[in-house]
């Protein structure tokens, strides 16, 4: 069985449109997904800080395309994605991303994952709000405040650090990234070139 590894944040709308497409893709060439929650923003300001520059100093066209370019993907996956009123920029994503290792001790990251990204990009919910935090664990059958408190907890803190730093000393510089044994893909476009590797 191949190990398929998702290194994930949910502020990123391309990783939203790569999530809806990556248990099915694992389902069906049998492979071990891995679950990876790390904070995008962390890699940024490491290795990537482009990301930031091109905020500042946008190239208008690129924009546009790229606006159009999100919402062929969201039709050609038959998904609903709407920027959201909290931009990526500002939501404070954090507690979201510790809380999907708290989700994952009850063996429920994958439900998690899911509300969260729909909470954030189809019913445009502040993610990064405890009290939202606290209605995706009751949606997923979590305990709300055990979900809070431990958010809050130096582990929580050091496990989404941890995967972050890994995430960076093993090549990445964003998300979605994909690991196939090892072997490292970026980005909701290269799911094909991830599918070929899986059956290799």
């Amino acid at each position: 069985m191949k190990k398929l590894e998702f290194f994930y944040d949910c502020s990123s709308p391309w990783t939203y449109l790569a999530f809806t497409r990556i248990e099915d893709i694992a389902r069906r060439h049998n492979a071990d997904l891995v679950w990876r929650p790390f904070l995008v923003g962390g890699v940024f300001n490491s290795v990537n800080p482009s990301v930031y520059q091109s905020r500042e100093h946008p190239v208008i066209p690129k924009q546009r395309y790229y606006a159009k370019d999100m919402q062929d993907w969201a039709r050609y996956y038959g998904i609903t994605l709407k920027m959201p009123t909290v931009g990526v920029a500002t939501v404070k994503v954090v507690n979201t991303m510790r809380g999907a290792y708290v989700a994952q001790e009850h063996g429920k990251i994958a439900q998690y994952t899911r509300r969260a990204f729909e909470s954030f990009w189809v019913e445009d919910r502040d993610i990064g709000s405890e009290s939202v935090i606290a209605d995706i664990a009751r949606e997923v059958g979590l305990d709300p405040a055990e979900m809070l408190e431990k958010i809050k907890r130096p582990e929580y803190k050091e496990k989404l650090r941890a995967a972050t730093q890994e995430l960076i000393d093993r090549g990445g510089f964003g998300s979605p990234t994909f690991f196939v044994d090892g072997n490292l893909f970026f980005g909701n476009d290269r799911l094909p070139l991830v599918e070929f590797e899986l059956s290799r």
